[in-house]
């Protein structure tokens, strides 16, 4: 089976920092998005952005750059949809997401979600951490908090995915509970899944990442 393709999930509009690219930002010696870039393409067939607007800003990458399908900012769904337009142009079955802002996660995300997906006709997984306390409950099904933009999808879904946008639908979690999704957890000592929303957070990495 050809391994699953990586899109990285960069559609969102920052306005905690202030708008831009938070990806774009430094961390280190390489921006947000290196880091995340280094992590993911060993792991997977072929890389793709996911961005609005123009793609020229991303050009030092070398990467494709998929702008959303559907008009209006619709979340994280909308990008996954354009990942699997991409895939099913490239002949692949599955995709995996990853968020943009998220220079941490893990560096074995995706061997972990196939195999979470292992039996399933249409494999369709999201990463999950345990719930602390003090975390709230609106992604959370059986102790575990949800991070709907790092996941496996499966390409034959996508125009379901799609009728479903164009309905209205909107929540991650209502689409994959739908499909009889799954998680994959991730209990790691240090939240593996830390992203970079405001300035605090970006200092925070920064302090993380050892500069």
């Amino acid at each position: 089976m050809m391994p699953p393709l990586g899109v990285i999930l960069a559609g969102g509009q920052a306005t905690r920092m202030g708008g831009g690219d938070k990806g774009l930002l430094p961390l280190g010696d390489r921006s947000i998005l290196r880091h995340v870039i280094d992590r993911l393409a060993p792991q997977v067939g072929a890389l793709a952005l996911n961005a609005n607007g123009d793609p020229a800003r991303f050009a030092a990458l070398g990467l494709p750059v998929l702008a959303d399908p559907i008009e209006g900012y619709a979340g994280p769904l909308v990008g996954v949809l354009a990942g699997l337009d991409w895939a099913a142009e490239k002949g692949a079955e599955t995709i995996v997401t990853v968020a943009a802002d998220t220079p941490f996660f893990p560096c074995d995300l995706v061997p972990r979600l196939m195999l979470a997906a292992e039996g399933m006709a249409h494999p369709l997984v999201l990463a999950a951490t345990p719930r602390g306390e003090e975390e709230t409950k609106s992604m959370s099904r059986g102790g575990l908090i949800r991070h709907p933009t790092f996941g496996l999808w499966p390409v034959a879904l996508r125009d379901d995915l799609r009728g479903a946008l164009v309905s209205g639908l909107r929540k991650v979690v209502i689409w994959t509970d739908r499909h009889g999704g799954r998680e994959a957890v991730f209990d790691d000592a240090h939240d593996p899944f830390f992203n970079v929303n405001t300035p605090e957070d970006l200092a925070e990495a920064r302090k993380r990442a050892g500069v």
